[in-house]
């Protein structure tokens, strides 16, 4: 059994070791230790379930592919999922080896009937999760087998999420794989699936690969077995000159980023910088990118970095030995800084920044030491600041969260909605200070769920906004639509329509200022556009990226330390500024499950149960959202089921109710609810932003955890066939959103020079 020195990781090592049948132990389905070519051959047996005396050789990866599939139309980042970490070849799990390699070679087939007779090149990258190195290995050996050429990092190191999406675009390759699940839990890992924009995969473009599995499988029944073949560890179309050639791609990045953020304006208050400014380098796999990038732009001695060793286990970095209810197991609340929990005793706190344990080490830094958290795929930011106590009612009456560190220090802790609400105001001021602001019309994109704050200070500045579907390829999928637009009538206005339903007039030849999403993923635009190496055009990259969000928040931070003003207090004017009432936000994530729980069939049990509880809870909002649109409810029968379900609160001032893609959105006169189901886990979000953040708070802790029970007066307007066909409905609109004005253009495979 694998062992560790950490004794909460050796505690996650031993249930995983003892919850796994000894049959799965002893599988040797493929190994992928062996230097050279070989064969796997899937056998029909593999497709149904394992029973020691009738089918010893059943893995059941008929029910692993309908769960797969089922997954791949609705995911917002990946198909993810938890996977045995000591038996990766374990498919009772959603994420395995088997799996991993089923969907390669689909792709793979896929790729090779759209572009036959061409040269295929595609990018492939990982972070530092258990079996990242052992999956890109496979990843890359079985395109390698089916003739495509896959440009990988020296040695097969990690990169970030973004230089992966950067470099299939840069490079005009015809896409990617990337291993991560971002800030998720440790046990958890996914394949992001990078098309040729470098964006990730719409469902439909999954649906195309997850079509190809069903072939293979109906072949293997018919013919008894299927043999994939695995090309040899070192065989010349898995390619690391390419990329060693340019650092990893890191010396393209930094010619684009000092194209945008990384120019002058920002580079020389940087290079002024007082105090320096930490990174805390969650899971450790940014460190050996971003130390780069510094490095290059010659701004690296104005930080000082935590956890730079690469960790699977992400430092324990959110890490329990007990449950939220008080139960002896390991428990992961992930990585992401801004979860906020409750103790037994009903305090709120914030798990995964008290495991940084900061109480240590910021008290012995300068007050007013800024702290920048990223992920290991290196795409979110989360800022904090340390400040004296003394300013905790300014704090609470802003409604900025904190943690005490001492007696006398406080960590502010922003959400995403205040700390790039603070970049974008910043930005906006930077170009132009440079005279360049009106050169171009300014729009900014950003989910639904994202703060009504963004559109009040996009008003106040006469930007526009376009809201989408959380996920940021919804981001990229408008930022394309945009590019065809300009490309075809670059003369002419340009007219999006976002996910409400409005139409948006983005002015003529318009920039993007910001793309975002309130889970801490951004980007932001250039002047010029963006050129890949074949003449592709591009008004921001397709994939968020810490890297810049740390350049435009230092240069932030470097400005703000010159004029002794905390982040907290520029976060204040800019709502006073701008004259912003709706200025608080809240997140509620109702988990279902213990996604940690190390027993396969429990946890499968358990994500069933909460599936079903999830499902329930959405079709409850979005079946009226449903029947208001087509006008078999109205909004006053809408309050009517409301107000006598929740008799605690009050919906008398909703504005409407409407879809948005993947959630419902409430709005009220003063205030906004949305709540989602999760696309990847059992879980339900309730977002909220509004003018108090007690009520808001109130209203997504309710509505999000509402059980979903059908009562007589939703019953009197939604009947049961309705209520039943809701969800295909909803998914038919959402994918008329996503077609309408599509930037459908065919890739090209160029002739590569390398």
């Amino acid at each position: 059994m694998r062992t560790s020195n950490i004794e909460l990781e050796n505690q996650l090592f031993k249930s995983v070791y003892e919850k796994t049948p000894d049959y799965i132990k002893e599988l040797n389905l493929m190994d992928f230790s062996q230097d050279g070519e070989f064969t796997f051959t899937l056998k029909k047996e593999h497709l149904m379930p394992y029973n020691k005396e009738k089918n010893p050789e059943g893995l059941n990866l008929e029910e692993w592919f309908a769960n797969y599939a089922k997954e791949a139309k609705v995911s917002t980042a990946g198909i993810r999922g938890p996977q045995n970490i000591l038996y990766p070849q374990d498919t009772r799990f959603p994420i395995n080896l088997v799996g991993i390699v089923l969907a390669t070679l689909a792709k793979a087939l896929v790729a090779k009937e759209k572009y036959a007779g061409k040269k295929i090149v595609k990018v492939a990258g990982r972070e530092v999760r258990y079996n990242s190195d052992l999956f890109l290995d496979a990843i890359a050996r079985i395109q390698a087998a089916q003739g495509i050429t896959t440009l990988v990092p020296k040695e097969r190191k990690t990169i970030p999420i973004w230089l992966a999406s950067f470099l299939a675009f840069k490079l005009d390759l015809l896409g990617g794989e990337y291993i991560t699940s971002s800030h998720g839990i440790s046990v958890k890992n996914a394949t992001k699936d990078l098309n040729c924009q470098g964006s990730q995969y719409l469902p439909e473009e999954s649906m195309e690969f997850v079509n190809k599995i069903r072939e293979i499988f109906d072949e293997t029944k018919k013919n008894g077995s299927y043999k994939i073949k695995i090309s040899a560890k070192d065989n010349p179309l898995i390619n690391e000159k390419v990329l060693a050639k340019v650092d990893d791609g890191v010396d393209l990045y930094v010619e684009y980023l000092k194209s945008g953020v990384a120019q002058k304006v920002n580079l020389d208050l940087i290079k002024n910088i007082k105090d320096k400014i930490v990174i805390e380098n969650v899971g450790g796999s940014a460190y050996r990118t971003l130390s780069r990038v510094l490095n290059k732009l010659e701004i690296s001695d104005k930080f000082t970095w935590f956890n730079i060793e690469e960790d699977p286990f992400f430092h324990s970095i959110g890490k329990y030995n007990h449950t939220p209810k008080g139960e002896k197991a390991f428990y992961d609340y992930s990585v992401d800084a801004t979860v906020v929990a409750k103790r037994q005793n009903g305090e709120k706190f914030f798990p995964v920044i008290e495991t940084l344990h900061y109480e240590d080490k910021l008290t012995q830094m300068p007050v007013g030491t800024s702290v920048l958290i990223t992920d290991p795929d290196h795409d979110r930011l989360t800022i904090a600041q340390t400040e004296f106590a003394c300013t905790i009612p300014e704090l609470e009456q802003a409604g900025i969260d904190y943690i005490r560190l001492n007696e006398d220090l406080i960590l502010t802790i922003f959400t995403a909605n205040q700390a790039f609400l603070m970049i974008m105001d910043f930005w906006g001021k930077q170009l132009k200070k440079q005279g360049l602001w009106n050169k171009h019309p300014r729009f900014i994109i950003k989910t639904t769920a994202s703060a009504i704050s963004w559109d009040a200070w996009a008003k106040e500045n006469g930007v526009k906004v376009v809201n989408v579907p959380v996920g940021f390829k919804e981001i990229a999928n408008i930022m394309k639509k945009v590019e065809l637009k300009l490309k075809n009538s670059p003369d002419k206005e340009v007219l999006i329509d976002d996910v409400f339903g409005d139409s948006i007039n983005l002015g003529v030849n318009p920039r993007l200022l910001f793309g975002g999403e309130e889970s801490g993923g951004m980007i932001l635009g250039t002047e010029e556009l963006i050129k890949s190496n074949n003449g592709r055009f591009a008004i921001a990259m397709r994939e968020k990226s810490a890297t810049e969000a740390i350049i435009v928040a230092s240069a932030l931070i470097s400005k703000l330390q010159k004029e002794q003003v905390s982040l907290s207090e520029y976060l204040v004017e800019i709502f006073n500024e701008n004259n912003i009432t709706g200025r608080y936000d809240t997140r509620v994530d109702i988990a279902y499950y213990n996604e940690s729980e190390p027993d396969i069939n429990k946890l499968k049990e358990e994500k069933k149960k909460g599936e079903e509880k999830r499902t329930k809870n959405d079709l409850f909002y979005l079946s009226m959202a449903m029947a208001v649109k087509e006008g078999v409810m109205t909004l006053d029968n809408v309050k009517d089921v409301l107000n006598h379900t929740f008799k605690s609160l009050i919906f008398d001032n909703l504005v409407c109710i409407k879809f948005v893609g993947d959630g419902t959105y409430l709005e009220f006169s003063d205030k906004y609810i949305e709540i989602r189901p999760s696309g990847t886990d059992a879980k339900t979000k309730a977002y909220g932003g509004g003018s108090d953040k007690s009520v808001i708070e109130t209203y997504a802790n309710v509505l999000g955890n509402y059980s979903g029970d059908l009562n007589e007066f939703h019953k009197k307007y939604i009947s049961k066939e309705y209520y039943d066909e809701v969800k295909d409905k909803a998914m038919e609109y959402y994918l008329d959103f996503v077609e309408k004005d599509a930037n459908n253009e065919p890739f090209e495979i160029p002739e590569y020079k390398f």
